[in-house]
């Protein structure tokens, strides 16, 4: 997604949009749906400025004094939730294998005799208490975006839609928990590796059917019903791109039920490949702004940032996945007998190894995220060039749609550089749009970065 960061998305963010990529803990929670406040609210686009305030020159990105002063404040906010939320879903993850999960997996065996079964019943049941635990935060969140105007969607809807993502998660999630924690029975000294090798074809699994669980939570129509010119300029940009993606392809999600926010997106892959436009975007913001959208979009996919994340994210699984079987041996060691614990490859040992994976992703966010910034990079060169000689003025219409990102989703234009650091997975807003307002390589009969002309 060309204006998205981790934290607050939309409600079906957990599923849909690249969460298999994270490392660590984001297999089984970020691509599963447990990540603490990650389903709860609507988290802003990265928006970006234009010139540096010591350039002397006026920012593109620019607010009213009172919006600014909303933007600041919806910042902090926003920073102290995502903050808090990782390491709330930590705090739980201790306490329930602290108290809970030896006795829940007693009564686990004492209701079902079957083993697969209580495995089932007993993740089937963490996976509830684990959602039950984080939504107070949830609460605060979705309350804050309806009282900063970037939410419109009602109590009943979005209590209706945690509870499909609750039990999305808990058709998906349990069974891939009870083969992880069969993996860890049948092979006690190398789980690690063969929990690796299962891990790789999940990672390639939810970036294709993330499409297909969209309609669970928005309504979505063909993008030529409505704005069928929108579709023409997307195809000048198809073709300028290869990207295969006919009008067929193309569709209009109802996002004005749920939010004020501007966005566009491409996803899934092979057969399910898709561009998705929300109706809050098309026919608010120019289509060559749009174009601008489509063709980052288009860049993530052209320069092969998907299997270079996989390919990425594998060899930092393998590493992962070793360091955490040592850690949570030694926790089960050091605890253990205190937890009622005796071995991990009992469903309550396997949430000390969640455990230390969550704790790895969340350890290793700066570093996965410093990746996803160069690739976002990458495709901010590449849409900024893709849609060169085909728009009037490409440095232009991004920094307009920036300006416009910026204004609906009340982004704070300076955020902290630890923030930064450790929060986004895209470049800070002021880098992404100094960048694009002096990047100009024809300026000289010169040629861009990836496209000749």
């Amino acid at each position: 997604m060309l204006f998205a960061r981790r934290g607050w998305s939309r409600t079906d963010y957990w599923l849909i949009r690249g969460s298999a990529l994270l490392f660590g803990s984001a297999l089984l929670f970020g691509a599963l749906g447990l990540r603490v406040g990650a389903a709860q609210a609507a988290r802003p686009p990265d928006v970006a400025h234009v010139d540096s305030p010591e350039s002397g020159q006026q920012q593109a990105y620019s607010l009213p004094p009172e919006k600014l002063a909303k933007a600041i404040a919806l910042g902090r906010i926003r920073n102290v939730v995502d903050i808090v939320g990782s390491l709330w879903g930590l705090v739980v993850l201790w306490l329930l294998m602290a108290h809970a999960a030896a006795r829940m997996d007693a009564w686990t065996e004492r209701t079902v005799r079957r083993r697969w079964l209580q495995g089932l019943l007993f993740f089937a049941i963490f996976i509830v208490v684990f959602s039950v635990a984080s939504l107070p935060l949830g609460v605060f969140a979705h309350h804050v975006s309806l009282a900063y105007g970037i939410s419109v969607q009602g109590w009943g809807s979005w209590l209706l839609d945690q509870a499909k993502s609750l039990g999305l998660s808990v058709v998906l999630a349990t069974p891939v928990l009870l083969l992880f924690n069969w993996i860890v029975r049948r092979w006690p000294r190398r789980y690690w590796l063969a929990a690796w090798v299962a891990t790789l074809p999940l990672l390639v699994l939810v970036l294709f059917v993330s499409p297909l669980l969209e309609p669970v939570f928005n309504d979505f129509e063909p993008l030529s019903k409505e704005h069928s010119n929108l579709v023409t300029e997307l195809e000048r940009v198809v073709a300028r791109t290869g990207t295969n993606i006919p009008p067929e392809r193309m569709f209009l999600m109802k996002a004005s039920r749920k939010t004020t926010g501007l966005n566009a997106y491409v996803s899934g892959i092979g057969a399910t490949k898709r561009i998705v436009v929300w109706d809050t975007t098309a026919g608010r913001i120019p289509n060559d702004e749009v174009m601008f959208v489509f063709g980052h979009e288009s860049g993530h996919y052209v320069l092969n940032h998907i299997p270079k994340m996989i390919v990425l994210a594998s060899v930092a699984l393998f590493f992962v996945y070793w360091a955490c079987a040592g850690f949570a041996a030694w926790l089960v060691a050091r605890f253990g007998l205190r937890w009622g614990v005796k071995e991990l490859s009992s469903r309550a040992g396997f949430l000390i190894l969640l455990f230390a994976v969550s704790l790895a992703g969340f350890l290793m966010e700066p570093l996965s995220n410093t990746l996803s910034r160069h690739f976002e990079h990458e495709a901010d060169v590449y849409g900024q060039e893709a849609i060169h000689g085909i728009v009037p003025d490409a440095r232009k219409t991004a920094v307009a749609g920036f300006d416009a990102l910026g204004e609906a989703w009340l982004e704070d234009p300076n955020p902290s550089p630890l923030i930064e650091f450790w929060e986004y997975d895209h470049p800070s807003v002021k880098t992404r749009a100094n960048f694009a307002a002096q990047y100009d390589p024809w300026a000289k009969g010169g040629r861009g970065e990836f496209f000749a002309k």
